[in-house]
């Protein structure tokens, strides 16, 4: 597995963060680095506005496939129909542009996921070993096309675990994808530890016995993971949890 997670980005100050939005935007910000959406949104509506935050990349993996899967609800095979067992997770992306003079969303860009499921299997590729499906299936898989304020919208589950790794998703975004002028942005995304031991204590992720990898075991999750945990809430049996990221493109 590759370790070559890079830092190629970071959270914006307070004083930077000002700069691109304005001095109109002065009165929104709740904390250092941070604008608040919602406080946002509200003096700017109709339009919902990123937090202006610079994530790391790191690295994509052997697991990401290009299967051209359109789809929100990525919990189930195209082929039959059938759905992967887990816990509901509504996983929303804010995706923004950043430059030196402005914060914007950024529409039309193409975000792919893709995770194991809660027995640690990624679906779809080739038996390397244990954690790989030959089924042919294409569970927990696809991607979706940000509309006009930089949004797209992901229904998974909460991804297991197996042996080496944390908890994670792997998401990947792209500009004009195959184009030569594209971007594309490789990251993963990462869950509080405590939070995870809840959720695994109910079925089906309790049949996955053994020792867990936690963030701080994880190599790749020690370079920059702290800046990729999801804020997870749990509504009505559910969970939810919004990613907001910011690129820096040319």
């Amino acid at each position: 597995m590759e370790h070559d997670d890079v830092q190629v980005g970071r959270i914006l100050s307070r004083r930077e963060v000002l700069t691109l939005l304005g001095a109109g935007g002065a009165a929104a910000l709740t904390a250092p680095g941070v604008a608040s959406a919602t406080t946002l949104a509200a003096t700017r509506a109709p339009f919902r506005l990123p937090s202006c935050i610079v994530r790391p990349s790191q690295t994509e993996g052997p697991y990401f496939l290009d299967t051209e899967l359109d789809r929100s609800d990525i919990r189930s095979d195209p082929t039959d129909g059938s759905v992967c067992e887990g816990a509901r997770l509504d996983l929303e992306f804010l995706v923004s542009r950043l430059d030196p003079q402005r914060c914007e969303p950024l529409p039309g860009a193409l975000v792919d996921v893709w995770q194991c499921d809660a027995a640690g299997v990624y679906s779809g590729v080739e038996d390397i070993n244990d954690r790989f499906d030959t089924t042919g299936k294409r569970f927990l898989r696809g991607h979706q096309v940000t509309d006009g304020q930089g949004v797209a919208r992901f229904t998974t589950i909460y991804p297991g675990w197996y042996r080496g790794r944390t908890v994670h998703i792997h998401f990947k975004i792209r500009t004009n994808p195959g184009g030569a002028e594209g971007h594309e942005f490789t990251s993963q995304l990462y869950f509080d530890d405590a939070f995870t031991d809840r959720v695994f204590e109910a079925r089906p992720y309790a049949a996955n016995t053994g020792r867990r990898t936690r963030n701080t075991d994880d190599g790749i999750y020690r370079g920059s993971g702290s800046q990729l945990l999801l804020d997870v809430t749990e509504e009505g049996g559910r969970y939810r949890a919004v990613f907001d990221i910011g690129l820096q493109i040319g």
